[in-house]
């Protein structure tokens, strides 16, 4: 919450830098003007306000260039320019343009991210990408996402499509959305099936397994509390024993045992075929899994019980111990 007074010459010219990051001040005579003091001692005048659905601060200049009576007199103006409804376009745009100019403006995604979502553009929406904005229908939405395989992709995008055209809404090149009332995709939303039974059944199952490798490696999905990308793709150099750790996270007594058992001729724990290291091994798993009498089970769902299991702690040597008890009162 901002720290309120009353905006004064000597108060503003006297306020202190926060050492880190910036602080927020606003005025008692006019309210909705606020102050930010960054750590370079910059002091600027903005106003917020909750805009079409956004929460937006607009910037009404720096102090003492801009005086304080001018700002609190620029308050009022520049939230009713705010409010105002955007300027129509007369100018046509194709979905196709206008996705460029969204995924500029509003997406903020790494590389990697953002490629898969372009990627999923142009692979389902196809049949919309060449048509003008303002003359796609409802119907034409509808039929597109119902091409969509699989209901959480289709979710997505839908609600992807939805902020899309809101954006066009509120950038004036449409004036209302075909689709702000089209329901959600319901979805399917999977039951993980373990529990401590099923924990039971499938640790004596994994102790079955004869490749020593893979057995090895499972054990760890359970010992190392990680996802198995990260379990399989393991190195020796990574690790340290001296203090019970993994890529600087704490290891359980179980995990060191475990890896101190095995043989360190290599640069992965867990050697797959050829030079790399273990991928996905689903046949084997697939065995355990029927083993245990559970066929749906997946390396997944062992890592998120754990983890929903797991009482958090910030300090490493508190967080093992908590690890230790854990897989203690599983194994009971």
């Amino acid at each position: 919450m901002a720290h309120q007074f009353f905006f004064n010459p000597f108060i503003l010219d006297n306020l202190p830098a926060p050492s880190a990051g910036f602080d927020v001040v606003q005025d008692i005579s006019e309210p909705r003007l606020r102050m930010y003091i960054t750590s370079r001692g910059v002091k600027t005048f903005f106003v917020r306000k909750r805009i079409h659905g956004r929460d937006k601060r607009i910037i009404i200049g720096n102090y003492p260039d801009v005086d304080i009576e001018t700002a609190r007199g620029a308050v009022s103006d520049i939230l009713a320019a705010a409010m105002e409804k955007p300027r129509a376009h007369n100018r046509k745009i194709t979905l196709r343009k206008f996705l460029g100019v969204y995924l500029e403006k509003r997406v903020r995604r790494n590389s990697v991210s953002r490629d898969k979502l372009e990627r999923a553009i142009q692979r389902h929406f196809t049949p919309l990408l060449n048509k003008n904005i303002d003359v796609i229908s409802a119907d034409d939405v509808i039929s597109t996402i119902n091409n969509i395989k699989g209901p959480a992709i289709a979710g997505r995008l839908q609600e992807f499509l939805q902020s899309v055209f809101k954006y066009a809404v509120d950038t004036g090149y449409i004036k209302q959305s075909p689709i702000s009332n089209l329901p959600k995709i319901k979805q399917n939303r999977r039951i993980r099936p373990i529990n401590k039974g099923v924990f039971h059944r499938l640790l004596r199952a994994i102790n079955t397994e004869q490749d020593l490798n893979l057995r090895a490696a499972f054990l760890m999905l359970i010992y190392a509390f990680a996802p198995k990308s990260k379990v399989f793709a393991m190195q020796w150099k990574d690790l340290d024993f001296n203090h019970y750790t993994w890529c600087d996270k704490p290891l359980s007594d179980m995990a060191v045992v475990l890896l101190q058992g095995l043989p360190q001729d290599g640069r992965w724990v867990f050697p797959g075929r050829g030079r790399g290291h273990l991928t996905d091994p689903r046949v084997a798993w697939k065995r355990l899994a029927v083993s245990a009498g559970v066929p749906n089970l997946t390396m997944d769902d062992v890592n998120k019980f754990l983890m929903r299991q797991l009482l958090w702690a910030p300090d490493k040597e508190d967080l093992r111990i908590n690890m230790n008890t854990l897989l203690s009162e599983l194994s009971v």
